[in-house]
């Protein structure tokens, strides 16, 4: 396949999140089969019954290519006209696995070697993933993570740290609302004072966000609510510390605060001549933990269209990656 025929493929195997074994057979046939013409090993590596990382590797892997293969919901999928593919996962990041396959191929046909593939299940949820791999490192020095930054390098990104709230109350006729005790209150209570405490800022990565994700609860309009859910995901610009102690205050006496994910920003170096960005989404990144090596970020398509009905992949950026990734991989293998 060439470069717009394996992203659209990838496109088309549905993989959302818990449901990466297909695309991750896939996936793991097409590297054996670059690998076994190229005297390179393919593996899976498991994560969790029925998920499985795939990497594959030429020699002593010195930089490894990486990105996600799950995606989010819904699934629709993959169409082009003649500067873009559209599909669910097309920038975010099935585009990017094609584009970091191209640069092996190329690597590989121009004599270059020490280096790795290594895509990972789970990042939009909770990068079991990339956990795994951190407790299976393969001596790699550097780490160019994928995601989608207009092939520019970011310098930073922020980091995450997600709730989920549950209100509990107790059932009455809504017509005598004193004899209950209304959890969804209590819960939208939580909320507003969540929603009005600032949060911090970084000179360069910005403000920190919070968005209300999820809201559940109650049984009819007719009776008093017993139980209401929210998850509620910060974006993080420093320390989680602060804002642990916001929530901690908001929750008191209202709702169970349970904290799911703490992911923390990251600061990155730049790459010889390569513009540069800063990202306000969260990555593998930190839950690598250095164990593949210094982190690079960067990646084709916009964040803007991600996780959008409309997302698409410029093909010019597609053929710009494959370039950028080669480029970088030559570099950091011969730079040792």
């Amino acid at each position: 396949m060439n470069l717009i025929e394996l992203t659209r493929a990838l496109v088309d195997i549905e993989s959302i999140t818990n449901n990466e074994k297909q695309v991750g057979e896939f996936l793991l046939e097409r590297v054996s089969e670059l690998a076994a013409r190229t005297g390179g090993t393919a593996e899976a590596i498991p994560v969790e019954p029925g998920r499985d990382n795939v990497f594959a590797c030429w020699g002593t892997p010195v930089a490894t290519l990486s990105t996600h293969m799950d995606v989010v919901p819904p699934f629709f999928p993959s169409r082009e006209d003649e500067d873009f593919i559209y599909g669910r996962g097309a920038c975010d990041a099935k585009g990017i696995i094609a584009a970091m396959i191209g640069a092996a191929e190329r690597l590989l046909a121009e004599g270059t070697r020490n280096f790795a593939l290594l895509f990972v299940v789970g990042e939009e949820r909770n990068s079991a993933g990339a956990y795994a791999a951190a407790r299976n490192g393969r001596g790699s020095r550097y780490l160019i993570n994928g995601e989608p930054t207009d092939n520019k390098l970011a310098l930073g990104s922020k980091g995450a740290l997600r709730y989920e709230l549950i209100a509990r109350g107790r059932m009455a006729h809504s017509a005598y609302p004193e004899l209950g005790e209304s959890a969804i209150d209590k819960l939208l209570d939580a909320l507003a004072e969540i929603r009005s405490f600032p949060l911090p800022e970084d000179p360069v990565l910005g403000r920190g966000t919070l968005n209300i994700g999820t809201i559940s609860g109650g049984r009819a309009p007719n009776v008093i609510p017993d139980e209401a859910r929210a998850e509620i995901m910060f974006r993080l610009t420093g320390d989680a510390e602060p804002v642990r102690a916001a929530v901690a205050k908001a929750a008191a006496g209202r709702v169970e605060a349970i904290e799911r994910i703490c992911i923390p920003a990251v600061r990155l170096t730049p790459f010889e001549d390569l513009p540069t960005t800063v990202v306000a989404f969260t990555t593998d990144i930190p839950a690598f933990g250095g164990s593949w090596g210094q982190p690079f970020l960067i990646g084709p398509g916009s964040i803007h269209v991600a996780h959008t009905v409309d997302e698409k992949i410029p093909k010019r950026q597609l053929f710009e990656a494959v370039e950028i990734y080669t480029r970088m991989v030559r570099r950091l293998v011969t730079s040792r």
